[in-house]
């Protein structure tokens, strides 16, 4: 699979000085772990999930979560769990079936995305690997709920022991939602016991993912379509000591990804629209920038570009209109690969300050390398942009109409 990987190879060729690299759910956990993107969760209840699984893929998902917990009635559990069966069966059959002999009405199925499921109970996951049988071999891993280190050690024992039943690698995804997380005179120790139980099973984690909803509900906030995370002050300071104590640059971090954003729609607007026009009348694009904010994308791009600046990396995301902004604002532009190249280049390795390529800033060699890292990582994942094409053209060549 690669990001935009949907899009016809001529277009990929015109968007993209370097393209995205291809990878496997095999690929190094630092790929990964910079590669999920959007990721989209679904409840594990929809009866056709196989089908919505492939269609996804072919519209540009990289990575989805089926979802036990939060998103399914609790009366629904097993009847969520049988299902779960049935449909990695069917994409399991489909995979190894040539086309021609697929039941009847069945999509062809593309490489599926990373698949990850998202349990309530530690004993659930060695019981669903045992359960899904061979189909597990389509299986990345699991969503851990409500993570601390007392509740998240024993989903990673479970982890380590259906890893060893079925002789293959699974990945965990902790959720940081819990309330003593968001408390002040608990949260430094929370985040303490998180990083000790995360780092002793460091190679399984594949990045750490932050429930805002969750914390959002400890104080009986939610946040309106023309606010970000970053605008709930409660939230965004939660958010800047997950990132202080857990996302260092130092070799002791990890990959901590976007909250969702809830809204795909809205019927009224309080403020103006935080899109300017400019950059989509330059492309003649101004049907495109209407759709964006008709659908709440404006503020979804916001808190985007808002993720990135704080040192978050991919995003959750609870609709398939909300995949591509993430992907394309994930792109690195011409300006900023120049930038991490030069930095970088073997003869720099003594530090110094130079003028960058497009003589508009200062490069520190030192202070910005860490930067510079990052971006040529993220870079290898979501590709690089030619130097005349910004996050506008890269919406519309994939956004239908």
């Amino acid at each position: 699979m690669r990001h935009f990987g949907h899009i016809a190879p001529e277009v990929r060729q015109r968007l993209f000085h370097q393209e995205p690299c291809e990878f496997t759910a095999d690929s190094p956990a630092r790929l990964l772990s910079a590669a999920l993107g959007a990721t989209l969760y679904s409840p594990a209840t929809r009866p056709r999930l196989a089908d919505d699984i492939v269609r996804q893929a072919g519209n540009g998902v990289v990575s989805m979560v089926l979802c036990l917990e939060d998103s399914i009635d609790d009366a629904d559990v097993m009847a969520a769990e049988e299902n779960l069966v049935r449909q990695f069966a069917d994409l399991d059959a489909r995979s190894r079936t040539p086309g021609p002999d697929r039941a009847a009405g069945a999509p062809a199925a593309a490489e599926p995305p990373l698949l990850f499921i998202r349990v309530r109970a530690p004993q659930q996951i060695p019981d669903l690997v045992r359960r899904l049988g061979p189909s597990a071999r389509l299986l990345s891993g699991f969503v851990l709920p409500k993570f601390t280190e007392g509740r998240g050690t024993p989903f990673l024992e479970a982890l380590t022991m259906a890893e060893t039943a079925a002789g293959r690698r699974f990945f965990a995804m902790p959720v940081l939602e819990s309330p003593e997380l968001l408390y002040r005179e608990s949260r430094v120790e929370t985040l303490e016991g998180i990083f000790r139980a995360v780092d002793k099973y460091r190679d399984r984690v594949l990045a750490l993912r932050l429930g805002v909803t969750d914390f959002c509900s400890s104080y009986g906030l939610r946040r309106a379509p023309d606010m970000t995370a970053y605008d709930v002050q409660i939230v965004a300071s939660v958010i800047a000591d997950v990132v202080n104590m857990l996302a260092r640059a130092d070799g002791t971090g990890f990959t901590v990804t976007g909250p969702v954003w809830e809204y795909f729609r809205v019927s009224e607007r309080m403020f103006k629209p935080q899109l300017r026009q400019s950059p989509f009348l330059q492309v003649q694009a101004a049907e495109l920038r209407e759709k964006l904010i008709e659908h709440a994308m404006d503020g979804l791009l916001r808190e985007i570009s808002l993720d990135q600046a704080n040192g978050l990396l991919g995003k959750t995301c609870i609709h398939p209109s909300h995949v591509l902004p993430v992907h394309a604002l994930s792109v690195v532009s011409h300006e900023e690969f120049s930038d991490a190249q030069d930095i970088l280049r073997p003869e720099r390795g003594g530090g110094g300050v130079l003028r960058s390529a497009y003589t508009n800033k200062m490069n520190e060699v030192k202070p910005h390398r860490a930067w510079a890292e990052r971006t040529l990582l993220r870079a290898e994942a979501f590709g690089v942009a030619h130097e005349d094409v910004g996050f506008v053209e890269l919406l519309a060549a994939g956004i239908p109409g």
